[in-house]
């Protein structure tokens, strides 16, 4: 399962995809989610155990697969629609040994937050990790084309599911442990057609900051990653064939970003070479600069 990354796709072809966050497996081309050239230590996280929303493809895919080759045991918390993405990378996981621990459910509803925490807990008796990553999109042109199921579903899966997992998980961890969330580009700089969606990746930034600062006295880091163009489901889900196909080629790499490019980022802010590191966000985004 692993892929050649010594060159990336600089785009993709037109499609699309009718449902959100969308398939890895119906993409073309697939997400590059694994460096095959990389020897990783199996020690930056070994015994750790790691939550990850949307850890099914995508960024989550990419830093799922990177935890647990540095020794974490890994619970991806997923849709039920993707739980074939889930269990590939289950299995991409399992290949070398490594835990995985699939949950489904929609972290819209508040109740799924503490049954992710009991079932991580009965398998794996601890947590030290949680990546918030899981978002939705519904881009519009217009503000007064945003529908409310869409304003609310997107708030309610990128920010109140971060916040009501986020609640349930901090009970469980301890000096030492992190939480990282994954922010945006445009809640640094807009984007005209995601309003809502952007909004909700501002509240995410100002939310890793303030519980940064609330969670310090007790040795817990808190810390973000802002992926700008990155090639994942949620691309061909949110947008027509053409902008598809043009996705990424405003950056100053000309290009758009894979998974795999941000797994390092990841795996920097949740083991000890981060643990000098809180109340930040890394920015991986092809040179855009940002007022961060």
């Amino acid at each position: 399962m692993s892929q050649e990354t010594k060159s990336f796709p600089k785009g993709a072809s037109p499609q699309t995809q009718t449902t959100q966050p969308g398939i890895e497996s119906k993409m073309n081309p697939r997400p590059i989610f694994e460096h095959t050239d990389y020897l990783s230590q199996g020690q930056k996280l070994k015994d750790k155990v790691a939550i990850i929303t949307g850890g099914d493809s995508g960024i989550g895919r990419a830093v799922s697969v990177a935890f647990a080759k540095e020794g974490a045991k890994v619970v991806i918390v997923h849709y039920t629609s993707e739980y074939d993405d889930a269990k590939e990378t289950q299995t991409i996981i399992e290949q070398f040994n490594g835990e995985c621990l699939l949950i489904e459910g929609d972290l819209s509803k508040p109740q799924l937050a503490d049954q992710i925490v009991s079932k991580t807990l009965e398998r794996f008796q601890h947590i030290n990790i949680l990546v918030n990553n899981a978002a939705v999109q519904f881009p519009q042109n217009e503000i007064t084309a945003i529908k409310d199921e869409d304003l609310q579903q997107t708030f309610a899966v990128n920010y109140f599911g971060t916040f009501y997992l986020t609640r349930a998980v901090v009970p469980h961890l301890t000096t030492g442990d992190c939480i990282i969330n994954t922010t945006s580009v445009v809640a640094y700089e807009g984007n005209e057609t995601l309003l809502d969606y952007a909004s909700t990746k501002g509240a995410l930034t100002a939310f890793t900051r303030s519980l940064a600062m609330n969670l310090a006295k007790k040795g817990i880091r808190v810390n973000a990653v802002a992926p700008g163009p990155i090639w994942t489901p949620l691309i061909p889900a949110s947008f027509d064939p053409q902008k598809v196909a043009q996705f990424g080629a405003n950056v100053p790499l000309q290009r758009m970003g894979q998974p795999v490019e941000l797994a390092g980022a990841y795996v920097l802010l949740a083991s000890t070479d981060g643990s000098y590191i809180s109340g930040t966000t890394i920015h991986v985004n092809g040179g855009t600069i940002t007022n961060s």
